[in-house]
């Protein structure tokens, strides 16, 4: 029996995909696992991961990547005969459906609030934007009614699609590849706080710089880690007042977020209140608490449940720069307190939130659709 995933668009190393489904799927299974994807790079293999990977060309623009490149992949699945696809990109979903029409059955990963990200997409036209994000919703709705099973990211997000045949599976760290928490108490670290992923305005950067310079105290800094996304951000926020309090760390490996995170009081997660990013656990705030950082994050409803349900740090409204700041100086003023926020949060994702727990969800729902 073969298992395969299939995907136009992320890459042949995604995390979610790769690292966490595949390989939980072949060594629980005992299936072979495939995963096919459109890269041009050439088929390989992962023992790693035991899995396959089958390359179906090289990428295409969009549009063709939608029609050409996709009738393409499925070509390829349906010439292996596999038992059941998973497929990860709402593009994907009419060829999907014409796979289940052959007899395959297929799960669809639902791996964000796609039709938020449409709609908010700045490479379509604005005019077009609201529209195309309904009209993703309602493919979404209409074609899961042929398909075997769904595995959303987030609760809400599951709540579009039919509960008997849908699954939440987060996107959890895996608990062998967690920040280990720094020896050196939270009193005797530098007063610097931490922001790690990509930057960009919905990620909030101004009110970060504009937020730490508000700071009285001099030694007070913005550790800053990724990389910028828009062409001339960087140099726009460069002349906000605060700039002076940032260190630019660029884009940081994994050692490199970890020896920034054993030098921190608190990690940022401001995210401005767009509805596909509030529906969802950042990875990254998985890291700060498996690193036994207190968290300042945004107030959303999910992202309150997590924060002030294990008590890892504090919510704010986003777009409330005083609000941060009286976060970031109560972080500094009670560090006994800060740093039991970070124990809490390490606890947390050893026992809830990681992907050993997911795991379980995602193996329930194949098997279920297996035995089918």
């Amino acid at each position: 029996m073969t298992i395969i995933h299939m995907s136009t668009v992320h890459p042949r190393d995604d995390s979610r995909i790769l690292h966490k489904e595949i390989r939980t799927l072949a060594k629980e299974t005992g299936q072979k696992v495939f995963f096919y994807v459109q890269d041009g790079a050439g088929d390989a293999i992962d023992t790693r991961n035991d899995c396959a990977i089958v390359d179906t060309g090289k990428p295409m623009s969009r549009l063709r990547r939608m029609t050409v490149g996709a009738a393409r992949m499925i070509a390829e699945v349906r010439k292996a005969r596999p038992r059941l696809v998973f497929f990860h990109d709402p593009e994907l979903i009419p060829w999907a459906v014409l796979l289940k029409l052959s007899g395959i059955k297929v799960i669809y990963d639902v791996h964000e609030d796609y039709p938020g990200a449409v709609a908010r997409n700045r490479r379509l036209p604005r005019i077009l934007r609201p529209a195309l994000g309904v009209i993703t919703g309602l493919v979404e709705r209409v074609c899961s009614v042929f398909f075997d099973g769904v595995v959303a990211v987030s609760p809400e997000i599951a709540r579009r699609f039919p509960s008997r045949k849908t699954v939440v599976v987060r996107n959890s760290p895996v608990v062998d590849e967690l920040v280990a928490p720094s020896p050196v108490c939270m009193s005797s670290r530098p007063k610097h706080f931490a922001y790690v992923g990509t930057i960009n305005e919905d990620r909030n950067i101004h009110a970060m710089v504009r937020c730490v310079g508000q700071l009285v105290d001099p030694h007070v800094r913005l550790r800053l880690a990724g990389s910028f996304t828009t062409p001339g951000l960087k140099e726009s926020v460069s002349t906000i007042p605060g700039w002076e309090r940032v260190v630019y760390d660029g884009w940081l490996s994994r050692d490199g977020v970890r020896d920034l995170l054993a030098e921190v009081r608190a990690g940022l997660l401001l995210i401005k209140p767009i509805p596909y990013e509030m529906n969802g656990m950042p990875i990254k705030m998985c890291e700060y608490m498996a690193a036994s950082v207190p968290i300042i994050a945004s107030d959303f409803p999910f992202w309150r449940e997590i924060v002030e349900g294990t008590g890892a740090g504090i919510v704010v409204d986003p777009l409330d720069d005083e609000a941060i700041v009286r976060a970031m100086r109560w972080m500094l003023e009670n560090p006994e307190q800060a740093a039991e926020m970070g124990r809490r949060g390490r606890r947390a994702v050893l026992e809830r939130f990681n992907w050993e727990v997911e795991a379980e969800q995602l193996l329930s729902i194949t098997r279920k659709v297996l035995a089918q």
